[in-house]
């Protein structure tokens, strides 16, 4: 039985990913932030934790200076920004 009726081929037309879909991080530039980010979320037993949410920000802020996904305001991302990020 043939999952293609009549054995036509058809043109696949590749669609872009959805808002918050990012290149994988191919060469680990940001693994060792990932690993940080999962290792407290863990600990935490995946609550809300203030330590856990500036992990997040250092993954994502590694991510967006690697160009792995585009720069956006941590407020767009529902992270605050604190004095350290003002700073720069």
């Amino acid at each position: 039985m043939s999952a293609n009726p009549g054995n036509r081929l058809q043109k696949w037309n590749p669609t872009p990913p959805d808002r918050g879909a990012f290149p994988l991080d191919h060469y680990g530039d940001c693994k060792e932030h990932m690993q940080k980010y999962l290792n407290c979320m863990k600990l935490v037993r995946n609550e809300n934790a203030p330590n856990c949410r500036q992990l997040a920000k250092d993954y994502l802020a590694c991510r967006m200076d690697h160009e792995l996904m585009e720069r956006v305001d941590w407020k767009d991302l529902g992270l605050p920004e604190d004095e350290r990020d003002s700073k720069k």
